[in-house]
C-alpha cells in the first residue's frame, strides 16, 4: 500500500521511532537516568491526522501540536485513540476555550492572562487541565516564555487556580546559545516553581537537535518532530 504524499511508509516511521528511543535511552544512561523517567511526545505539525493512525499503531500515545486548529480538527478526528494531546504552540486568550476542549497538557503557559482564560474555559465537571510554566531562555521578549525571574511569580498565579494543575516548566533553546547552558538555566527555575509546588516535577525541554543535551540537565518530556515524521509536507 502506497502512503499519502508526505507521509512516510509505516516500515520507515518505525525505523526512525526506534532509532530515536534507542539515542533516548542512551543518554539517559549517560546521564545516570532511567530511559523510564522520559516521556517522548512526537510532535506532528502540518501531517495529517493519518501519521498520527500510524504512529498509534506503533504504540505511540503521546502527542504535540503547535497550532489550535491542527489540535482542534486531530482531536475530532482521531477521537476513538487512546492519546494523550500536548498542545505545545503559543497560546492566544480568544482561543482558549478551543485548546483546552482539546489538549490534555497545555505546555505554554506565559502570562496570567492565558492562565485565566485557560480556567475560564474549564466547565463543571471537566478533568483538571495540566499545564506547564513556558519561560523564555533568550534576551528577546518577543520570543514566547516569560522571563526566569518571573516564572515564579507566574507559576503561582496558577496555583491560585483550581482548575489548572501545574506540572512544571517548559522551554526552547535558542538559537545563538549551547543548549546546555541554556537548559541548566531551566533546571534552577524548575527548582525554584518545586519549592512552591513540589508535585511539579516536569521539564518538558528537547527537541530533535538538542534532547541529548535536555536529557543531561533532567528533562522529563522532549518534544521530537522531524527525527520520528520526517520532512513536514510543503504547506505552499
Amino acid at each position: 500500500m502506497t502512503s499519502p504524499v508526505g507521509v512516510p511508509a509505516p516500515s520507515d516511521l518505525a525505523a526512525r521511532l526506534s532509532a530515536i528511543d534507542e539515542r533516548i535511552a542512551e543518554a539517559a544512561r549517560a546521564a545516570g537516568r532511567s530511559p523510564a523517567e522520559i516521556t517522548r511526545i512526537v510532535v506532528t505539525k502540518f501531517h495529517p491526522a493519518s501519521l498520527v493512525r500510524d504512529l498509534h499503531a506503533l504504540g505511540v500515545r503521546e502527542v504535540g501540536e503547535n497550532r489550535q486548529q491542527e489540535l482542534s480538527a486531530k482531536v475530532d478526528e482521531l477521537r476513538e485513540l487512546d492519546l494523550r494531546w500536548h498542545f505545545i504552540g503559543q497560546g492566544q486568550t480568544n482561543k482558549a476555550g478551543a485548546i483546552r476542549r482539546s489538549a490534555d497538557v497545555v505546555h505554554s503557559v506565559d502570562r496570567e492572562r492565558f492562565a485565566d482564560a485557560l480556567h475560564r474555559a474549564g466547565a463543571d465537571g471537566d478533568d483538571v487541565l495540566d499545564v506547564l510554566v513556558q519561560v523564555n531562555l533568550t534576551e528577546d521578549p518577543a520570543r514566547g516564555g516569560v522571563a526566569p525571574s518571573e516564572a515564579a511569580a507566574l507559576a503561582e498565579h496558577v496555583l491560585a487556580l483550581p482548575s489548572l494543575r501545574l506540572r512544571g516548566v517548559m522551554a526552547v533553546a535558542p538559537l545563538e546559545e549551547e543548549p546546555a547552558a541554556a537548559f541548566a538555566r531551566l533546571r534552577v527555575v524548575s527548582e525554584s516553581v518545586r519549592s512552591l509546588e513540589p508535585d511539579a516535577t516536569w521539564i518538558s525541554a528537547g527537541m530533535t537537535g538538542d534532547f541529548v543535551e535536555a536529557i543531561a540537565i533532567g528533562a522529563t518530556h522532549l518534544r521530537i518532530g522531524s527525527a520520528i515524521t520526517g520532512p513536514r509536507p510543503d504547506r505552499g
